[in-house]
């Protein structure tokens, strides 16, 4: 992968670990947790802490972060011109989890996410995976495999399939910005 220091290049692991949204696992804990509604969920309201907190997250196994400032910046770009976008989890005023990626035609890739209090991570990906399934995205590209995302359904499929899917998808007339989009979801759920 990516480090400082060293030209950004484009990567395409073979296989490639997905989440189909309809298939999204959510444990019997989980959905309690989910019932409970703790958390105020939010899409694209705070794109730039969600990447900041995410860059800074220690991680297991990993010494630094491929989240460079240079890295940084390019998302928000791609905030601003309306290709990625992020899930909040707030507890009151404080931001306790999220994700946040980029999404193509029906193709949402998620980057990065972060949890600083219990399940945070986990209900912004259930939230975002009934979105996507919602607004027909076919998948989430979660690149390669972790445990944590396979224990929510993620799987692994051959490049091969992951590009078949990216060809025969189409855009989405969707707004740069998807938090009206996800008030009226947060409604209806």
């Amino acid at each position: 992968w990516y480090n400082e220091n060293e030209p950004i290049l484009w990567w395409s692991p073979d296989p490639r670990f997905v989440i189909y949204p309809e298939k999204i696992k959510i444990s019997r804990s989980l959905a309690k947790n989910l019932r409970n509604n703790h958390f105020e969920i939010r899409m694209d309201t705070a794109f730039e802490q969600v990447i900041s907190i995410c860059a800074n997250q220690p991680r297991k196994d990993q010494p630094s972060t491929w989240i460079t400032d240079e890295m940084r910046q390019a998302y928000i770009e791609l905030h601003h011109a309306g290709h990625a976008h992020c899930v909040e989890c707030w507890n009151g005023d404080e931001l306790v989890g999220g994700l946040y990626g980029i999404h193509t035609g029906q193709v949402f890739c998620g980057e990065s996410m972060f949890s600083r209090e219990s399940n945070a991570s986990k209900i912004a990906l259930v939230h975002l995976c009934h979105f996507l399934q919602l607004h027909r995205f076919k998948l989430i590209d979660s690149q390669v495999h972790t445990e944590h995302l396979e224990r929510l359904g993620a799987e692994m499929i051959p490049r091969n399939d992951y590009i078949k899917v990216l060809q025969q998808t189409h855009d989405i007339k969707m707004p740069d910005n998807w938090s009206e989009l996800f008030k009226n979801y947060i409604a209806c759920s």
